[in-house]
C-alpha cells in the first residue's frame, strides 16, 4: 500500500537516472516523464538510492582531477555538536582531508531516524562543498514523507546549487508500494553533470540495473503527481506522523531516549538508560536488542550496527508501518480513520510497545 509499508526490509531496488531533459532511463519499461518542472511532491529534481546513516558521505561517481573526500553527520539526525559534525566538510574546503573523491552525499529527510536537518546547518555544509568544489548527491527519498509540512522546512542543496548538485529520490519512499523497487536521480544540466549522468548509466548498465515494466507504468504515474497519489502520499506521512508521535512519547515515558520524529515511517530509539533492564534479558549490545524487540513486538527492528552506530550503542530503529495493522485492510481503516490512535489494533500495537519497554525499568 503505497506510503504505509509494513515494516519489512526491501531487496535490492532497481534505478533509473535522469539528465537535465528531465527524462529517465532504467533499461526496459524506464520511466520517462517530459520535463517535469521543480515543486511538488519532487521539488527542484531528484532520485536513487538513500543515504544510510544520514551522513554527508563520499561516493565513487567523480571526474578527473584534484580530488577531496569528506564525511559528517548533521547534529539534526545524529549525535554529537553541530561545529564538529561540520568540521569535516570544513577541513575539505581547506584541502585537509585525505582522499581522491570530489562527491559529497546529503541525506535531506534521514533515516533512521526520522529527522530533517535545520536550514542553516545545511546552508553551512552546502557552502562548505562549494568552496571546496565538490559535487553534492542530496537524497530526497523522505522529504515528501514530512510528517507536519507547515512547521518543517526542507531546504535542498539542488535549490541552494543548482549547477553542483543531483538529487535522488527513492520512489518508494512516498509514492510507490514498499516492494516495488524504482528509483529516479536527475543531474543539473552541466558538462559536469551531462559526464556524471552518463557514467551513472554506464554503471547501471555493466550491473543489469533496469526498472520492471509495471513498476515503471506505476512510477510514470506517479510522477505525474495526479491529485489522488498526492493526497494519498499526504495523508499516509501525516497519519505516520500520529503514530510516530505517540510511539514516541512512550518511548519517553519508559525512560528511553529518542529525537523526536519529524519525517518517515521511523524512529531511533536510544534504550541505553535502559541498560540494566536489558542486562537482565540478556542484551548487551545492538545486536542482542535487535533480536530480543523484534521478538517481543513480531516486527523487524534493527539495530544501530546496521547504520553506521556503536555496536555497544543500545540503539534500535522501530518502523511505525507494523503499528498501524498486521494487514491491508487494517491499515486502510487507520488511513481513513478520524483518530486512528483510537482503532483496536492500533492501540494494542502501541501498548505492546510501551508494555515491553515498562518491563526493562
Amino acid at each position: 500500500m503505497p506510503g504505509l509499508g509494513d515494516g519489512r526490509q526491501v531487496p535490492g531496488r532497481g534505478v533509473a537516472a535522469a539528465g537535465g531533459d528531465g527524462r529517465v532511463r532504467g533499461g526496459p519499461g524506464a520511466v520517462r516523464p517530459q520535463g517535469r518542472p521543480p515543486g511538488g511532491l519532487l521539488r527542484g529534481g531528484e532520485a536513487p538510492g538513500r543515504c544510510r546513516g544520514g551522513d554527508v558521505r563520499e561516493t565513487g561517481l567523480a571526474g578527473p582531477g584534484p580530488q577531496v573526500a569528506a564525511r559528517v553527520r548533521f547534529a539534526a539526525v545524529g549525535a554529537g555538536h553541530p561545529p564538529v559534525q561540520v568540521q569535516p566538510v570544513v577541513q575539505a574546503r581547506h584541502g585537509r582531508v585525505p582522499g581522491h573523491r570530489r562527491v559529497v552525499g546529503v541525506a535531506r529527510g534521514h533515516d533512521p531516524t526520522a529527522t530533517v536537518p535545520p536550514p542553516e546547518m545545511l546552508h553551512e555544509a552546502c557552502e562548505a562543498a562549494a568552496s571546496a568544489g565538490l559535487f553534492v548527491v542530496s537524497d530526497e527519498s523522505w522529504r515528501d514523507t514530512v510528517h507536519r509540512p507547515h512547521d518543517t522546512l526542507v531546504l535542498s542543496p539542488a535549490e541552494m546549487l543548482p549547477d553542483q548538485a543531483a538529487a535522488l529520490v527513492d520512489l518508494s519512499g512516498a509514492l510507490l508500494p514498499a516492494g516495488w523497487p524504482a528509483a529516479v536521480v536527475r543531474f543539473p544540466d552541466t558538462p559536469r553533470g551531462t559526464w556524471l549522468r552518463a557514467r551513472t548509466l554506464d554503471v547501471l548498465t555493466a550491473t543489469g540495473a533496469m526498472v520492471a515494466g509495471p513498476v515503471a507504468g506505476a512510477a510514470a504515474h506517479a510522477l505525474d503527481e495526479p491529485d489522488a497519489v498526492a493526497g494519498r502520499a499526504c495523508a499516509a506521512a501525516a497519519l505516520h506522523g500520529v503514530v510516530a508521535a505517540e510511539a514516541h512519547r512512550r518511548l519517553l515515558a519508559a525512560g528511553a531516549l529518542a529525537r523526536p520524529p519529524q519525517a518517515g515511517r521511523h524512529l531511533y530509539a536510544d534504550l541505553t538508560p535502559l541498560r540494566s533492564g536489558l542486562a537482565r534479558q540478556g542484551v548487551g549490545d545492538a545486536m542482542e536488542l535487535e533480536d530480543w524487540l523484534a521478538g517481543r513486538l513480531g516486527a523487524p527492528t534493527p539495530g544501530g550496527q546496521r547504520f553506521a552506530d556503536e555496536l555497544g550503542a543500545l540503539r534500535v530503529r522501530l518502523s511505525t508501518g507494523p503499528l498501524l495493522g498486521a494487514t491491508p485492510q487494517e491499515r486502510l481503516a487507520a488511513l481513513t480513520a478520524r483518530d486512528p490512535l483510537e482503532l483496536p489494533h492500533v492501540r494494542d500495537s502501541l501498548e505492546l510497545l510501551g508494555s515491553v519497554l515498562a518491563g526493562l525499568a
